[in-house]
């Protein structure tokens, strides 16, 4: 943990000291929670209760105190209503109307979080209902439009990969069709620190935002074009920050912003930190996935020909989501070659909370079909899965989808490392503090309750671009 930080050029096969690891094991630390400026405010989101609906009115309860509360609405955004990123389509305060649950619609700050909370709670919003989609598919057909840029309605993004075998189409006589279709949910990142952030405005103009944060220039940018200022206006430093996995990416630029009106606003500090169960209602998740893949196979398993839909649940507004399609449709043939290939994606717009960055941007999910489609092959032809994944794995000399040339034998050489390390023996099972001895699980249900818990390996390729793609 003190090791020195080896001399230039000698950094490769070094183990390196994290910088703020010795911090953050000793509690040395400091988060964003930790830190007092002097005069604090505390900062509170009032969140739309309605997935889609026209904003009437906001007003304050007549019988709450707010003597010592300061409220921010969309009207006192300076500059432009939007969380700079990609398209622009998602607004810092809800304007007339809300698109999700939880959608920022105004602020308070006030002297402790306890009070902050409670003057939240006695901001009236009035609402007229308007009708809801929240089911990607159905986003599809347009009948309600949430977002529309020209590629079709409520259609963040499309992409298409055709790889066609320069022989002319696979014929596919003789073969196996073997479809699939893969969901997943969303995914929490569930980083140790909630989202939070620390806005100090000074007496020159000058403010200073301190957060929890994975890419600065997002925030700085964001905090641009919100308060109308350019950048020497605006200070933004990354603290101590517990965790990310992507959920540290885009949204702490709303959570800039809100500190920052705020702080505007009162003329003093204010800190705007996330509970917990906030933070899971309101920030982005993974994006939920429904991938359907139809292959054809020969006897031996051999896929000739893979053909995927991917449609992705993006939410109510855009964020990152062209990019996290963009990795889900290149890696949704997984580690695995057929001569011909047809991938459609699509992002839609639904109105549930925006998605974004987790780690692996669209490729887990991606992934996580090709895996399974590969046992399905397995289990309809009655073969070994893998042997029907040896028999598949990319080999150097092969195109992938887009036609990049692999020149690295990695795949085949990774396959027989990890199944000459699953041959040794399973470790002795251990019980685990409070819970109870593996040695004697039992079914769960209906297997006439004394029969053990069986232990196994399974089997399974990760494969995932380098570089980053772009929007």
């Amino acid at each position: 943990m003190h090791a020195e930080t080896p001399a230039h050029g000698a950094v490769v096969g070094t183990s390196l000291p994290r910088k703020d690891g010795v911090a953050k094991v000793t509690g040395a630390a400091r988060y964003v929670d930790d830190l007092r400026p002097e005069g604090c405010l505390y900062g509170a989101t009032v969140r739309a209760e309605r997935p889609h609906a026209r904003i009437l009115a906001i007003e304050r309860d007549p019988d709450f105190d707010w003597s010592d509360v300061i409220l921010v609405t969309a009207r006192d955004v300076p500059g432009e209503n939007v969380v700079h990123l990609m398209t622009d389509d998602q607004p810092c305060l809800a304007d007339g109307v809300v698109r999700h649950v939880a959608e920022p619609v105004a602020l308070v700050a006030a002297p402790t979080p306890e009070r902050a909370r409670q003057a939240a709670r006695h901001v009236r919003v009035a609402y007229e209902d308007l009708p809801a989609v929240l089911d990607p598919e159905e986003a599809l057909r347009g009948e309600v439009v949430i977002f529309d840029d020209g590629q079709g309605p409520n259609v963040f993004k499309r992409i298409r990969i055709d790889k066609v075998p320069d022989a002319g189409p696979v014929p596919t006589g003789g073969l196996r069709l073997v479809e699939g279709r893969y969901e997943t949910g969303h995914h929490e990142q569930l980083y140790i620190e909630p989202q939070g952030m620390i806005a100090i405005p000074d007496d020159g103009g000058m403010l200073t935002v301190i957060g929890s944060l994975q890419c600065p220039f997002y925030v700085q940018k964001a905090l641009e074009r919100a308060l109308g200022v350019g950048p020497d206006a605006v200070h933004v430093v990354q603290a101590t920050t517990g965790g990310g996995f992507g959920g540290k990416e885009e949204y702490p630029s709303m959570v800039a912003i809100h500190a920052a009106l705020l702080a505007r606003a009162a003329g003093r500090p204010v800190k705007l930190v996330y509970r917990r169960d906030e933070d899971l209602l309101a920030t982005t998740k993974r994006h939920p996935s429904r991938i359907e893949i139809r292959s054809w196979v020969t006897p031996e398993g051999r896929i000739a020909r893979w053909d995927a839909r991917v449609l992705l649940d993006g939410g109510a507004y855009n964020t990152l989501t062209p990019v996290v399609l963009s990795r889900a449709v290149l890696h949704v043939t997984g580690a695995y070659h057929a001569d011909e290939v047809h991938v459609d994606g699509v992002a839609a717009a639904t109105h549930t909370p925006p998605n974004g960055a987790f780690r692996g941007f669209g490729a887990p999910q991606a992934i996580f079909a090709a895996e399974r489609h590969l046992d399905r092959i397995a289990r309809t032809l009655g073969l070994d899965p893998v042997a029907v994944r040896r028999l598949n794995l990319y080999r150097a000399g092969q195109r992938t989808a887009t036609g990049q040339l692999l020149e690295d034998p990695g795949a085949a050489v990774v396959l027989d490392e990890a199944l000459a390390a699953a041959e040794a023996p399973l470790p002795p099972a251990r019980p685990w503090p409070g819970g109870p001895d593996p040695r004697h699980l039992r079914r769960a249900r209906g297997g006439g309750g004394a029969g053990r818990g069986r232990r196994g390996r399974g089997v399974a390729l990760a494969f995932h671009g380098g570089g980053f793609t772009g929007n």
